[in-house]
């Protein structure tokens, strides 16, 4: 029992590795601008937009301060423990071995699939380039045979997925449906991660400069077409102009959406065995990527919300280039440029993912909690090559059979799941001493502040939303009904660490972290819950059956 919560100690000054460290400050921040700036902005933007209307806006600054706050904790951990692994290293350091396999699962969770709905979406938008340019691949072959089968079976609207169903070829009595652009970008993203760091950051900044043009461009020809009159559309509950029209539950339906925007800065943290000067560069390059990608988040929103009116963002896999289409603006080459330039941003987001994914099985290999071949380093390229190969396996399988609204609740809820680790983590770190040149989280006392926030918060918002409160118990409502049990539990929490603060002297800033991540929690269903603790299920039985025995710690 002992090994199980047993604790790995990390060298500070220990920063020898197998791998190529190529990587600067600047390196990471687009590395970051990558990852956060791809999928999230380009594609979920507009199921998140047509939840949530220009509330949704809300949420994103929500999630942006929740990200703030948790990078500040994973900048703490990468001056610390300068080694690659992320919030699985970090877990080993401060809660022992078991939630650190807990939070290695979690993060196959957040990169490898993840990966697989960002696949998806940049074949949505490959296949929507090609046909404005008057090419088409069949329907059967631009997505999944589940989604196919799925949009068949329920009625859906959806011609491409209705057609891709009934004009499938039969191999036998299985029709033939799959994502062909999906598996083959997945395909030449694991060969450039496989050949070497350095080919992929020069490949990577290119890309990102690109994408923040035509971003930036976006926002100034969309901001000439904005009618002020859609960021306050009509209730359909109240009949009353809203900001958010379907209300506060209506904003936080959206989190998966908008926090899936956020997922990839933590993936900077798994970088650093391959970062020169890793305890001052990494903290640097996730504090200044996630800014300035906030700020990015903020302005598109505000056009989106201002060019269309939200509810027309139903069902849009494209919405950057959606809002100039001939029924909204009607600019027709914004229309192709954005088509293109998503093509390259949701590349990018790729790349950091699947470079993300080996390094986290390479330093679980590592402590023996997964076989030695993960440790493997291609003696030429200098990269985990045969765990950047299995990476390409596992995103490229589930490609065939999946869909892309679970895999984008299963990645998020995993990944809010680790940043809660994370900030729990700092708050269990010894005190050490500073060192001139490497990042130091400031430690503000939370003794008094924190319960004052908590406290004063609930005050707040019940003279804002005395309803919701004088509901609060009312579990069985079919609409409300699940937020409210986990807003109850998050009140819960919160005052338990009121207390444990007060009693302790916590430190203030992953208080805040861990408290924000944990309102982000309230807004998953049932749904995503069963599958996150059956995923959860099935790792503690390869944990058991595996990593246990063979764990390098148990041999000390």
């Amino acid at each position: 029992m002992n090994q199980l919560f047993r604790r790995k100690n990390y060298s500070e000054t220990d920063t020898s590795t197998d791998l190529a460290r190529v990587l600067g400050v600047w390196d990471i921040v687009f590395f970051g601008i990558a990852a956060i700036i791809g999928a999230g902005s380009f594609s979920s933007l507009g199921e998140a937009v047509f939840r949530g209307g220009p509330g949704v806006i809300l949420l994103y600054l929500i999630c942006g301060f929740a990200c703030g706050f948790t990078a500040l904790c994973y900048a703490e951990f990468a001056s610390r423990i300068p080694t690659a692994g992320s919030a699985y290293t970090y877990a080993y350091a401060s809660f022992g071995e078991l939630i650190a396999w807990i939070i290695g699962w979690a993060l196959i969770m957040e990169y490898s699939f993840g990966n697989i709905y960002v696949a998806f979406s940049w074949s949505d938008y490959f296949t929507s380039f090609l046909h404005r340019l008057g090419m088409h691949i069949p329907d059967y072959l631009t997505c999944s045979y589940t989604e196919a089968k799925k949009a068949f079976m329920n009625g859906s609207e959806n011609k491409e997925l209705l057609n891709a169903w009934q004009t499938a070829p039969l191999l036998g009595s299985l029709k033939v449906i799959f994502d062909l652009p999906a598996l083959v970008i997945n395909g030449l993203i694991t060969w450039l991660c496989y050949v070497g760091v350095k080919e992929s950051k020069n490949f990577n900044n290119s890309l990102v400069i690109l994408k923040l043009a035509v971003i930036v461009l976006v926002i100034l020809v969309g901001f000439s077409y904005i009618n002020t009159e859609n960021w306050t559309p009509i209730s359909p509950e109240t009949g009353t102009p809203s900001f958010m029209p379907n209300g506060f539950v209506g904003v936080m339906s959206a989190v998966s959406g908008v926090f899936f925007a956020y997922i990839g800065f933590d993936a900077l943290s798994v970088l650093s065995e391959e970062t020169k000067d890793p305890q001052k560069t990494l903290p640097k390059g996730m504090i200044i990527s996630l800014v300035l990608c906030t700020v990015i988040y903020i302005a598109l929103t505000l056009v989106l919300t201002g060019m269309v009116d939200y509810k027309k963002f139903d069902g849009v896999g494209d919405p950057l280039s959606f809002i100039f289409e001939k029924g909204n603006a009607n600019v027709a080459w914004m229309e192709l440029t954005v088509s293109f330039i998503a093509i390259v941003a949701i590349t990018t987001v790729l790349l950091v993912f699947q470079m993300g994914q080996p390094r986290i099985w390479y330093a679980m290999s590592r402590d023996g909690l997964m076989p030695k071949k993960f440790q493997t380093v291609h003696p030429k390229y200098k990269t985990p090559a045969f765990a950047t190969i299995v990476t390409g396996i596992v995103v490229g399988i589930p490609i065939l059979f999946t869909d892309k609204s679970f895999i984008l609740d299963f990645t998020s809820i995993g990944t809010i799941f680790a940043f809660v680790l994370v900030c729990a983590g700092v708050l269990m770190l010894p005190p050490k001493e500073k060192i001139k040149g490497r990042f130091h989280l400031p430690y503000i006392n939370g003794k008094f502040i924190f319960p004052v926030i908590i406290i004063g918060g609930l005050v707040f918002f019940y003279f804002w939303q005395p309803e919701f409160f004088d509901n609060l118990m009312k579990w069985d409502d079919p609409k409300e009904g699940e937020f409210r049990a986990s807003i109850f539990f998050f009140i819960l929490v919160n005052l338990i660490l009121s207390i444990w603060t007060f009693v302790k002297n916590l430190s203030l800033i992953p208080l805040i972290g861990l408290s924000s991540c944990l309102y982000l929690l309230t807004g998953m269903s049932h749904d995503n819950w069963f599958w996150f603790g059956l995923w959860f299920a099935i790792g503690l039985v390869i944990y058991f059956f595996y990593g246990y025995k063979n764990s390098k710690l148990r041999k000390i």
